[in-house]
């Protein structure tokens, strides 16, 4: 009997180890790339049928209280995204690279080095002098090549700074010749755009800033936000929040049991992939379990108030498991709701004391810029200033510009430009 428990043992720990093994990748990827983690374990098992769960309408799939948020219209436009596959900004730049703007090995060097530099606006911020000492070659000479980027999509790509960028995207605008001069003044002198607002084509010059892309990146920025959500966060009829697990989205996994063949391979095979769909329901469950633990703490969020302070470590407790792990399995993961998708990872802050969370310093900074006086922008010192005195803490300068940068809001005298030009 006693041999008996132990045989039972030693098989359930080989399963277990084995729906461990599959679950790693398959709880690590996001719900857009389950297909691609599970297709490892797929082409090598005979006995595997896979339906895709992305082949319906998404709007049949979601709660309706999730759709009369604000999510609605683009989360059609981020399933489209998954199922026709767009390139990626560097994808079309290089596909670019080349006859007839870069036609010279060297050309093509400067340009590919451009590329790399870029920051996630689309600037370029490269060291341009390294790469002419290393290359000897004058810097004019790689001016000449960058200068190009202004004919290649998107245009603005590969300039220097918003004045340049507005500059590259002016000569393939619609603007009059008659305008045209008027728009490179007001382009280079955006600080006081208004004293120009007398001149006879100033209204078509704004009418044509207004179509400019800022930041040039753009468009490729908005794509890489386009995701599937794992989980879907909302209040049902009686009011009480609800939490649905993404599940008509999980491939179906389909195993030929009545395999005509019988060999050994076969039921090897066939454990595998019954590990598989062990795997799928596991990752299932720790995501709905993350789910209900973030409405637990993060609850005033949901009902329009701040995300509280929540480390990855508190989770990682409840769970059993260590931070690493759970960071991990949060990572790629999204949650819908009537607020809008947020990634898993938003929800986890780290706290600057006890009561104030980083999320809600951010959210509060947003505030300030959405109500400051558009002809005197709050500088980063005066931000500073306010959020001290609201939130009771410790900062320096610097970190509220890396607040402002990972919000993608400009500093206070380019904010000046833009309300001009808007």
């Amino acid at each position: 009997m006693g041999a008996l428990r132990q045989t039972q043992g030693v098989e359930t720990k080989h399963k277990l180890s084995n729906t461990l093994r599959n679950w790693l990748p398959i709880l690590h990827s996001s719900l857009g790339d389950l297909g691609a983690a599970m297709a490892p374990f797929v082409e090598s098992n005979p006995v595997i049928e896979v339906e895709s769960g992305y082949e319906e309408d998404f709007e049949k799939k979601i709660p309706k209280k999730v759709i009369s948020g604000q999510i609605s219209n683009s989360r059609t436009e981020q399933i489209e995204a998954l199922t026709i596959q767009k390139k990626s900004l560097y994808e079309v730049l290089d596909e670019q690279i080349g006859k007839p703007l870069f036609p010279t090995p060297l050309s093509q060097d400067i340009a590919y080095f451009v590329v790399a530099n870029l920051d996630e606006d689309g600037y370029y911020e490269g060291n341009s002098k390294d790469f002419c000492s290393l290359n000897n070659i004058y810097i004019e000479d790689f001016e000449k090549v960058r200068l190009r980027f202004a004919h290649i999509e998107p245009v603005g790509i590969g300039a220097k700074d918003l004045s340049e960028s507005f500059l590259f995207q002016l000569d393939s605008s619609d603007i009059s010749d008659e305008a045209y001069s008027l728009c490179v003044e007001v382009i280079k002198d955006m600080q006081v755009i208004h004293s120009y607002s007398n001149q006879k084509y100033f209204g078509e010059v704004m009418r044509v800033l207004s179509t400019f892309k800022n930041p040039p990146s753009i468009e490729y920025q908005e794509e890489s936000a386009q995701v599937i959500p794992d989980l879907m966060i909302f209040f049902n009829d009686e009011d009480s929040i609800e939490i649905k697990l993404n599940d008509a989205y999980y491939p179906i996994i389909n195993i030929d049991t009545n395999y005509a063949v019988k060999h050994e391979f076969i039921t090897q095979k066939i454990k595998e992939a019954k590990s598989l769909v062990d795997a799928l329901d596991m990752r299932r469950a720790t995501l709905y379990k993350v789910g209900l633990m973030i409405i637990e703490y993060q609850y005033e969020f949901f009902t329009g108030g701040q995300i509280m302070p929540l480390t990855l470590k508190t989770l990682a407790d409840e769970f059993g498991h260590n931070p690493s792990t759970i960071s991990r399995a949060i990572a790629n993961k999204y949650i819908a709701c009537d607020r809008g998708v947020f990634a898993m990872k938003e929800f986890f802050t780290t706290a600057i004391d006890e009561d104030v969370s980083n999320a809600a310093i951010k959210e509060f900074l947003v505030g300030l810029v959405k109500q400051e006086n558009r002809e005197k922008p709050l500088s980063d010192m005066k931000l500073l200033d306010l959020i001290q005195d609201k939130f009771k803490v410790k900062m320096v300068r610097r970190t509220i510009a890396k607040y402002r940068k990972q919000l993608n809001i400009a500093g206070s005298s380019e904010r000046k430009k833009l309300y001009h030009l808007y």
